[in-house]
């Protein structure tokens, strides 16, 4: 795996070594790739699978008459679990501060729209900048850790991927929209409409373990962002936050935040390949026989 960490490489050696006599062909070998695909996938989201998790079981068991804020304790949760990521070096310090950088542009993000009324939280705490808990900006913060891990668990290699500043520019049109649409004329269409253009011929390839999974990466962002608007619900529902239409009564979130948050990956993704530059199958695959020869 590129850029992987210690115990990420200790992990990939058993794993070979388990799968050293599996089957390349059949349905077994079927079976074993799909299988790998979903424990990388699974790694890949622990940092966001964590925090879920905590926020979900604060909804289910935490104590009402608590001395600790709920919102307090979910910030206090959210920082324990940033730091057994690094202590545990699941995350690689180029990729810590890619996820700090999303954190602070995302509570950024977040204050301006609680002011608007975009959403709300509960007014509970101190751990908090004006109406947002600071957990908040580890959920953004979970959707980087997630990107910058999938990119090196599966070898992500591209074809006819966009020059990185193009990216760049469109990245910060997006992000300034989520603030300039409240005064003049919202462009998330016109911003969908040119990441459609530039991402359009781009292939994505992804090694699971012996196949590679080719596909267009424009799918791979919606899939992605159908994700986050699923975990986006199970959120909601658990009262970590709620939008104007769900104040009286919880109701699954609409379906057009699809494009914010597939608007949203956009950020996220050029982010990331600004610490892991996009590069071609054939390179990749270069590296990983050099690898190997050299073990």
């Amino acid at each position: 795996m590129r850029h992987s960490t210690s115990l990420e490489r200790r992990i990939d050696a058993a794993a070979h070594r388990l799968l050293a006599g599996a089957p390349d062909r059949g349905a077994r070998a079927l079976l074993l790739e799909f299988g790998v695909f979903v424990l990388k996938q699974g790694w890949a989201c622990i940092f966001g699978a964590a925090l879920l998790a905590v926020i979900v079981a604060a909804r289910l068991w935490y104590p009402d008459d608590a001395p600790l804020a709920r919102n307090d304790a979910l910030t206090i949760a959210a920082v324990l679990i940033q730091v057994v990521m690094v202590a545990a070096r699941l995350e690689t310090g180029r990729e810590l501060w890619v996820i700090v950088v999303f954190h602070l542009t995302g509570t950024a993000m977040e204050v301006f729209k609680t002011d608007v009324g975009s959403w709300t939280y509960d007014a509970e705490g101190i751990l908090r900048i004006g109406g947002v808990p600071l957990f908040s900006g580890f959920m953004y913060a979970a959707v980087g850790s997630y990107l910058v891990r999938v990119y090196r668990l599966f070898d992500l290699g591209f074809v006819r991927y966009p020059r990185r500043w193009v990216t760049a520019i469109v990245a910060v049109l997006i992000y300034a929209n989520f603030f300039t649409h409240q005064w003049i004329w919202d462009l998330r269409w016109v911003l969908l409409a040119g990441v459609v253009v530039l991402w359009a011929r781009t292939v994505m390839y992804a090694r699971v373990w012996r196949r590679v999974l080719r596909m267009p990466l424009l799918a791979a962002f919606a899939g992605v962002a159908l994700f986050i608007w699923l975990a986006e619900n199970i959120g909601t529902w658990a009262g970590a936050w709620a939008y104007p239409d769900q104040l009286a009564g919880w109701q699954p979130v609409s379906i057009t935040k699809l494009v914010s948050w597939f608007l949203l990956m956009i950020i996220s993704v050029v982010l990331v390949a600004w610490v892991y530059p996009p590069r071609p199958p054939a390179e990749i695959a270069q590296t990983r026989r050099t690898r190997r020869d050299a073990r």
